[in-house]
């Protein structure tokens, strides 16, 4: 085996061992659902319904899914129970395609005029801090040069944590004093990062959503002064979304998409939580593309979402 075959079969492994709870806790129902069908009826999904709903993909997207699968097992006239996972398996995936969920290879950037600017928004407590951290670690090691921006300064812990990242991968991040002017922070960083050449930009933002007027305010200003910088930044706004909170994390998508131009999902805490099918519900009900998974504390324990990889791992090859 080769050092690219290598890295892919623990990439793999990575990731059956994060969706293994989802896997193992609720998509295994599936087969005992099927004990004693010869055939897909109607009890069958009746049960299948069942444990989509159970596993927070969501009612709408379940709906959509068990309506896809209706039609194929009517156009073949004759689906057996064990040909069920392969439908799914096969419906599900296209679902996600259609909601632009591209596969990519690597932690890359598109090639625009650098530095590319991600300005990271989500709650407190879902892991963002972590998820930037992850990302800067990910595009050093592909050679890349990062920067990373404090703007959440309305919390000391936010600022100190992304410091220790900055640290532990070895970037520099740009911070003010506790309080300051968060648009303030995104100034000096992007233009630090433009004076040295950096490839990307990591802006770190608050994450409050007791008012969303004011969240929307000031994510927009933030956007607004980026642009004094780079006119065309930020290149990708990214929400990060904690998996292990099922529904709670729709709600979640629900405010920061009215607050702001959300274009990239990072879906975090795969690997402690049987409610990994929320990546399925919160990529088709909000039409946005999940690009990264988070399945561990390590820094390498983020991967590039592949939407094939992804549903093979719930339902086995």
């Amino acid at each position: 085996m080769g050092i690219f075959g290598f890295f892919n079969k623990e990439k793999k492994e990575t990731l059956d061992k994060g969706l293994s709870k989802t896997k193992e806790s609720v998509f295994s129902k599936i087969t005992h659902a099927l004990v004693g069908k010869s055939k897909v009826d109607d009890d069958v999904l009746d049960d299948l319904e069942d444990v989509l709903i159970s596993s927070d993909v969501g009612v709408e997207t379940t709906l959509k899914i068990i309506k896809r699968i209706e039609k194929r097992a009517a156009a073949d006239k004759y689906v057996t129970a064990g040909e069920l996972t392969r439908l799914l398996r096969e419906e599900i995936a296209e679902l996600l395609m259609e909601n632009n969920s591209q596969d990519a290879e690597h932690f890359a950037i598109p090639e625009t005029s650098r530095p590319y600017v991600i300005m990271v928004v989500g709650v407190n407590g879902v892991g963002k801090t972590t998820t930037i951290g992850k990302l800067a670690y990910q595009f050093k090691k592909n050679g890349f040069n990062v920067y990373l921006g404090a703007a959440d300064t309305f919390r000391a812990a936010a600022v100190e944590q992304l410091v220790v990242w900055g640290e532990r991968v070895g970037v520099p991040v740009i911070k003010q004093k506790m309080g300051s002017d968060p648009a303030s922070v995104a100034f000096d960083t992007l233009s630090s990062a433009k004076a040295n050449n950096a490839d990307v930009v990591i802006i770190d933002t608050a994450g409050r959503l007791h008012n969303k007027v004011n969240l929307m305010n000031e994510l927009t200003k933030i956007k607004n002064v980026m642009k004094k910088v780079i006119p065309d930044a930020p290149h990708e706004v990214l929400l990060v979304l904690d998996g292990s909170t099922g529904q709670n994390a729709f709600e979640q998508a629900k405010q920061f998409t009215a607050a702001t131009e959300v274009n990239a999902l990072a879906i975090t805490k795969l690997d402690g939580t049987a409610k990994g099918g929320v990546v399925i519900g919160i990529s088709d009900q909000f039409r946005i593309p999940v690009k990264y998974i988070g399945l561990g504390e390590r820094m390498e324990d983020i991967q590039v979402f592949r939407r094939m990889e992804f549903v093979n791992s719930l339902f086995g090859e």
